[in-house]
């Protein structure tokens, strides 16, 4: 973690918690998801995928044939947050670039620890790509927090099973290493919304039984996965105040170590999920541009 100040545009920064999610206010932030939800997918179709897993389509206004498309991973920190939350970025991203962009609703933890929330990810991927306006070649796997830690270990269970080539990973800020919760060299001082209390919960939530040391699966934390060879482009934004700013630095060298082309966007003094939070300041309007123009190159060729 650097020492660096709050960027002054965050002026939001100075009043909200260093800590959000933990085991006591999860039963009521999920309450408050639930009584949220409709008001904030009035434009999705809502498709049921299988039994388990269910999708909000968002379709631009002007359909093409074979048109290219987003799998979008909500955050929360794989126990909160629901296909709804990002609605506006998802209609925003398809009207602006004309694709598809497609939200799963994946099963939370610790209810559902690994593998459970990335099969459901994988799941609605070959929905996706099954569709019949869709093109295959042309789609995008992202997500913001927890969801982009999925994003990224979607795209390495993508590259094992060799089924679907995603063309771009599209990570804010992902969750990518449970070895960041035994650190003790970082200031909490620095922080917001996502501490390293709410971070041990989370990974323990989604590890299950597979806590201890030397026992996580590397398709549950990417950042264990030896072999980043053979992944498709990424693109990774992370702020300088962000619990996981060092852990996703390092995950973007070690992408462009193994020849993986990889945009690391690092935004000074900005801190977890800033951009949601304060989406009006400058530099988080530069940050939505960042992925809307990758996502453009990668699916329209821009």
């Amino acid at each position: 973690m650097t020492e660096q100040p709050f960027n002054p545009q965050l002026r939001a920064a100075r009043f909200l918690p260093r800590t959000l999610i933990t085991a006591r206010t999860l039963p009521t932030l999920r309450v408050l998801t639930r009584l949220t939800g409709n008001a904030r997918r009035p434009d999705a179709q809502i498709v049921s995928v299988d039994d388990d897993v269910s999708v909000h389509v968002f379709r631009p206004a002007s359909a093409r044939p074979r048109t290219p498309a987003l799998l979008w991973i909500h955050g929360g920190g794989m126990v909160l947050g629901d296909a709804a939350q990002d609605s506006k970025f998802c209609r925003q991203i398809a009207d602006q670039l004309g694709i598809v962009v497609v939200s799963v609703e994946y099963r939370l933890a610790p209810e559902h620890p690994f593998p459970t929330p990335l099969d459901d990810c994988y799941t609605a991927l070959r929905w996706l790509a099954g569709q019949p306006d869709i093109d295959p070649a042309r789609i995008a796997i992202g997500g913001q927090s927890a969801g982009a830690g999925l994003a990224a270990s979607l795209a390495l269970l993508a590259k094992e099973r060799g089924e679907i080539r995603p063309v771009l990973q599209l990570l804010s800020y992902p969750m990518l290493d449970d070895r960041t919760t035994t650190r003790t060299d970082i200031d909490p001082r620095r922080l917001r919304i996502w501490s390293q209390k709410s971070n041990r919960f989370g990974w323990r939530g989604y590890l299950g039984s597979a806590t201890a040391v030397g026992n996580v699966p590397p398709l549950a934390a990417p950042a264990r996965y030896d072999d980043l060879s053979g992944l498709p482009p990424a693109w990774i934004g992370v702020g300088t105040n962000d619990l996981f700013h060092d852990e996703d630095v390092t995950y973007a060298r070690r992408l462009q170590q193994a020849g993986v082309a990889t945009t690391l966007h690092v935004v000074p003094g900005a801190y977890h999920n800033f951009d949601s939070l304060e989406a009006k300041a400058a530099i988080s309007r530069a940050f939505l541009k960042a992925q809307t123009t990758a996502l453009d190159e990668a699916l329209n060729g821009a």
